[in-house]
């Protein structure tokens, strides 16, 4: 096993992701991570060891995205960088479609992934300008 850099495997996982992020499907998220997992903003960090507290992490983030009719994400690479045999950085500016069919800027974050038997999984996420 290695790092995923590869454009196709990043893309199915964070296809996965986003119609996870944008259906509200907390569990579909939560196997999105690897644990321990770390997320850092500007203003907080928090860490998260089991399945359950990265879906507490995102409960508060569904009813959002209902609120704002965002029914597709799609993650833009803005870079994908290896950074050791089984860690690969990916920083994604993800954009939304709201349920009228229009586009709809998201923020940027910078994910790390392990590259684990089942596929990528996050293991930091970095909110980013």
């Amino acid at each position: 096993m290695k790092a995923s850099t590869h454009l196709d495997t990043l893309t199915d996982f964070f296809d996965r992701y986003g119609v996870a992020l944008t259906a509200g499907d907390v569990p579909a998220i939560a196997g999105c991570y690897s644990l321990p997992g770390l997320v850092v903003a500007d203003t907080y960090s928090f860490s998260f060891t089991s399945a359950a507290a990265v879906a507490l992490s995102f409960v508060g983030a569904a009813p959002d995205y209902q609120e704002r009719e965002l029914v597709a994400a799609n993650a833009q690479f803005e870079d994908v960088q290896q950074i050791s045999a089984l860690l690969t950085e990916v920083a994604v500016r993800w954009e939304f479609l709201d349920s009228q069919g229009r586009a709809v800027p998201g923020e940027r974050y910078r994910y790390v992934l392990r590259s684990t038997e089942d596929g990528p999984a996050i293991c930091t996420v970095i909110r980013t300008a």
